[in-house]
């Protein structure tokens, strides 16, 4: 039965190419493939399983990196139907969000106001399904908070608004997270926005940075990596004064590594190996002065050394150096990174480099173990798809039953 993913991507590639006015020998050789390689993919007999590759192909052929890759998908199991069918009520709050940070005349509250402390509660527990890596969960409970933000920002003043614009600017930001995820990257832009709008107002330089490192991840889930790459750097340069010297802010100090990981992916995607490489070795740098127990989950980047480490097996994945990836940063615990979100995308990298290395029945294992934590989270991502598609195109006889499971549950087969 043929993997009806495959045969969409395919398909989008052939349509851009043509589109683009590209024969394929011309985009395999702005590729640095043949013109049978871009056939193989075109025909469905080649899965793309870099992001990195698929990013060169939307820029060359000018068209959405999202739409090349199908997002969002529909599942119908797993709590996919639930998580999609919250979508338009969070627009609706998040086009208020923005009306009411703008000073919009006419706005009014669409209810009664919520006890601030109450907010803070739900503002936390969807920060805490998101690091759970519970997408759906995160869809179902952020409309309703913010819409009773907007509420607050509308009737509060004082240190109460203050408080209300923080509230706000986190949930947004969990909001930027669930929707790049999803599928849906220009409502997660306007929710990076939505958090941009209340740092500004709150003028709080740690907290710009914070929001910073939501638009990168944006930019990134849209390939325009040189703008996440600049808007990583324009935060760093900003983030300087209060991350160094013998005073320095640990919070900004943990911002500053974060930001070098968005940028060492941002870097990794282009292709650019040594960039990438060296921004993993400044994070470095900062987790280990932060020390081995530190992880930044206030600020959501959940920032330490397992984190680093994570991005480095992605960074090694996309440059094509899995090997390198997987021991760039020793000693490193991934399972004590306190996120099933990030230790979840761990998993997910570390069965591609195991597979790009020739360890395709481990992958599968690890895949299978990592969809047992965070079944919606793995069978959405692009890339684990990517991958299962291309596991299921070579074969693993060892693997074979749990292989055909990943395809079912993926709803890879038409």
């Amino acid at each position: 039965m043929p993997l009806a993913s495959d045969e969409h991507i395919g398909a989008r590639v052939r349509i851009a190419r043509n589109a683009a006015g590209l024969t394929q020998v011309e985009l395999g050789d702005f590729l640095g493939r043949t013109a049978d390689w871009v056939a193989g993919v075109e025909n469905g007999r080649l899965a793309l399983d870099r992001f990195s590759v698929i990013t060169a192909i939307a820029e060359r052929c000018d068209v959405d990196v999202v739409w090349l890759l199908g997002q969002p998908y529909r599942l119908q199991h797993n709590g996919g139907s639930l998580a999609h069918a919250h979508i338009p009520a969070l627009r609706t709050a998040l086009r208020r969000s923005g009306l009411i940070l703008s000073g919009h005349p006419g706005m009014s509250p669409s209810g009664a106001p919520a006890d601030l402390e109450a907010l803070r509660r739900r503002t936390q527990e969807a920060n805490s399904a998101r690091q759970a890596a519970n997408l759906p969960r995160v869809a179902m409970v952020l409309p309703p908070l913010v819409e009773d933000l907007n509420t607050a920002l509308l009737l509060l003043d004082g240190s109460g608004r203050e408080d209300a614009l923080r509230l706000l600017a986190d949930a947004a930001r969990t909001a930027r997270m669930c929707l790049n995820q999803l599928g849906y990257p220009d409502l997660a832009w306007v929710s990076a926005e939505v958090a941009a709008g209340a740092a500004t107002q709150l003028g709080d330089p740690v907290m710009k940075a914070a929001v910073a490192w939501d638009r990168c991840g944006a930019l990134l889930h849209q390939a325009t990596l040189k703008e996440a790459v600049a808007v990583a750097d324009a935060a760093l340069r900003d983030l300087e004064p209060y991350a160094s010297g013998r005073s320095a802010d640990e919070r900004a100090v943990s911002l500053r590594g974060a930001l070098h990981l968005r940028a060492a992916i941002g870097h990794a995607r282009g292709g650019r190996a040594d960039d990438a490489w060296a921004r993993i070795d400044a994070a470095l740098e900062d987790a280990d002065r932060l020390g081995p127990d530190w992880y930044d989950l206030e600020a959501q980047t959940v920032f330490g050394r397992g984190t680093v480490a994570v991005h480095a097996v992605e960074a090694g994945v996309e440059v094509d150096q899995p090997d390198a990836g997987l021991k760039r940063v020793p000693h490193a615990d991934v399972t004590k990174v306190p996120s099933k979100e990030r230790r979840t995308h761990f998993a997910i990298d570390e069965a591609r480099a195991l597979h790009r290395m020739g360890r395709s029945a481990s992958a599968v294992v690890k895949l299978r173990e990592a969809a047992g934590q965070a079944p919606y989270y793995v069978y959405a991502d692009p890339m684990a798809r990517a991958l299962v598609s291309d596991l299921a195109r070579v074969g693993v006889p060892s693997q074979a039953a749990t292989l055909s499971g990943l395809i079912r549950n993926m709803e890879l087969v038409s």
